[in-house]
């Protein structure tokens, strides 16, 4: 009985030590920051890589997308295609569209470790079927941590719509500010 009081104790020990160091924070493991940064150095960080990113597509240069998207990049576009880093890559190449400009600004940054998430918002102008075409939209971007810089890994476009048609309201003539087909007159 003696010898089963001491391994059942000595069982409990080990279990209570290694569920401690489990949970007690290791020095290796990243250190928490900010939900939403708006802090100028992140924004400042990510606003350059955004215009290096912009600047790649307005002058068709393949090597500068290529130091900004990840191999395992995916790309939602504001249509709802969806394109790899290697399809965006032959497009620039391939792209009749000598108009094509992108521009975008960097609203927030999130940093969670390893992962950023960048919001912010974007004008692109292209030729399109019917003529000129400048689309505005808002982006999120996920980018990883890879060496000594940043990596875009995800895209998702969202196009803002604008409303081109002012509606002219019709004046109500009523007497009172609520019409009430039973009860007005």
């Amino acid at each position: 009985m003696a010898r089963f009081a001491f391994c059942f104790s000595a069982l409990f020990a080990l279990i209570a030590i290694s569920a401690s160091s489990q949970t007690a924070p290791t020095a290796s493991a990243p250190a928490a920051s900010a939900v939403t940064s708006t802090a100028a150095p992140e924004l400042a960080e990510f606003q350059k890589i955004e215009d290096n990113w912009s600047n790649a597509i307005n002058t068709r240069d393949q090597y500068g997308m290529e130091l900004v998207l990840s191999p395992l990049f995916v790309d939602v576009s504001a249509d709802g295609s969806v394109s790899t880093r290697n399809q965006q890559l032959a497009t620039l190449l391939a792209g009749d569209d000598k108009t094509l400009h992108l521009d975008q600004h960097v609203v927030a940054v999130r940093m969670l470790g390893d992962i950023a998430v960048a919001n912010g918002t974007y004008v692109l102008r292209y030729k399109g079927a019917a003529g000129p075409v400048e689309e505005k939209g808002v982006f999120t971007h996920v980018f990883q941590r890879v060496r000594a810089g940043w990596l875009c890994i995800n895209s998702q476009r969202t196009v803002v719509k604008t409303d081109t048609k002012s509606k002219n309201k019709k004046q109500s003539t009523a007497e009172e500010p609520f019409h009430i087909p039973l009860f007005s007159k």
